[in-house]
């Protein structure tokens, strides 16, 4: 008989401080280990440390990190933050946008995410929180390219 695990999301909130990205980051190992996902954890770090990073980096308040089940093997890492601002490269048509010269030390981070994810995107939220919501997506498949 099959086993039909539940869906799952985890909400880490963060405060705006140069440790904070680290241990979401451990955060996921621990929750990827906990649901038997850890063949996910080299792609889903991989994002969820971009996306973290680059809401620390243009931001000045907390952010928070969402892991959640997508579907069985599949993940959906999101980051909150307080700036309403999609980034150039998270726009329609922006995934060529900004690209940086290659000898730039920066400003390549989102372009890993539309990499290596399986799929990705952007949301403005218009509740009494606000801010805007960037989101990767990856599963086995992913983790093997």
């Amino acid at each position: 008989m099959a086993t039909v695990s539940p869906p799952w999301a985890y909400t880490l909130q963060l405060p705006h401080d140069p440790r904070a990205p680290g241990i979401a980051r451990a955060t996921l190992r621990t929750v990827l280990a906990a649901h038997d996902l850890a063949g996910l954890t080299p792609t889903a770090e991989l994002l969820a440390s971009e996306l973290l990073t680059n809401a620390h980096l243009h931001t000045r308040g907390p952010y928070a990190l969402r892991v959640r089940s997508a579907e069985p093997n599949r993940l959906r890492i999101a980051v909150w933050d307080s700036d309403c601002e999609i980034p150039p490269a998270f726009t329609p048509g922006g995934a060529r946008a900004g690209v940086r010269p290659e000898t730039a030390e920066t400003g390549r981070g989102l372009h890993l995410v539309q990499a290596c994810a399986d799929s990705w995107g952007a949301h403005v939220l218009g509740s009494a929180r606000g801010g805007k919501l960037l989101w990767a997506e990856c599963g086995h498949e992913s983790a093997q390219r």
